[in-house]
C-alpha cells in the first residue's frame, strides 16, 4: 500500500514538473523576432563574432553563473557602455518590445541567448 501510494506521489509530482517546465518554456521563434526587430543580429551572430561578440560565446561566458540573466537584461536594458573590438565604446542600443518594457519578452531573448 505504501508503495502504490509513493509511486502516485512521484508520478504526480513529474506531472507538475513537466507542466511548470512547459509553462515557462522557452520560445525561440519570438526570441529571434525580437533579436531581428531590434537590429541585435547587425552586431551579433550566434557562432560568430561581429562587432559583438557572438551569442554562442556569450552564453559560454555566462555558463553556470548566477547572475548571467540578470546581467544581460541590464546589458540590453539599460544603454551602458559595449566594448568594440577596435577599442571604443558605444552604448548599447536599448532593446524595445511591444508592449514597451515587456521582462517576459526580455527574460526570453535572454534566455535564448544563454541558451546557445
Amino acid at each position: 500500500m505504501k508503495l502504490k501510494f509513493v509511486m502516485s506521489t512521484l508520478m504526480a509530482g513529474a506531472a507538475l514538473l513537466a507542466m511548470t517546465h512547459s509553462a515557462y518554456a522557452l520560445d525561440e521563434e519570438a526570441a529571434k523576432a525580437l533579436a531581428k526587430q531590434n537590429n541585435c543580429l547587425k552586431c551579433h551572430a550566434i557562432e560568430k563574432e561581429k562587432d559583438g561578440p557572438a551569442y554562442k560565446e556569450v552564453a559560454k561566458k555566462y555558463k553556470g553563473k548566477a547572475t548571467a540573466e540578470a546581467r544581460l537584461i541590464e546589458h540590453i536594458t539599460s544603454g551602458e557602455k559595449a566594448k568594440f573590438p577596435d577599442g571604443h565604446e558605444e552604448e548599447h542600443k536599448i532593446v524595445k518590445t511591444s508592449p514597451p518594457k515587456d521582462m517576459a519578452q526580455i527574460k526570453n531573448l535572454v534566455q535564448w541567448i544563454l541558451a546557445q
